[in-house]
């Protein structure tokens, strides 16, 4: 049984809540790299500050947002335990 099922009260939250912020974290360094060594990206945005870059960010961001709100509601505690 995965350790998030096991969880008890506040502990479920506080697990969903920091995997996908780890998670974020990795896509969020995956992206900065990307667009530092991949030479399509770099042209787009060579110093990260270009709207494309900003735009990939906050679409990142938006994803992770609400995969966070769909991981909170699938992971809520049971009321009836």
């Amino acid at each position: 049984m995965p350790d998030q099922a096991r969880a008890a009260g506040a502990w479920r939250w506080i697990y969903v809540v920091t995997a996908i912020a780890a998670l974020y974290f990795n896509v969020f360094v995956v992206v900065v790299q990307s667009f530092i060594k991949v030479a399509a990206l770099n042209a787009l945005a060579p110093t990260q500050s270009e709207p494309p870059f900003m735009i990939t960010q906050a679409a990142v961001l938006a994803i992770f947002v609400l995969i966070g709100i769909g991981a909170l509601i699938c992971f809520r505690p049971n009321p009836a335990a």
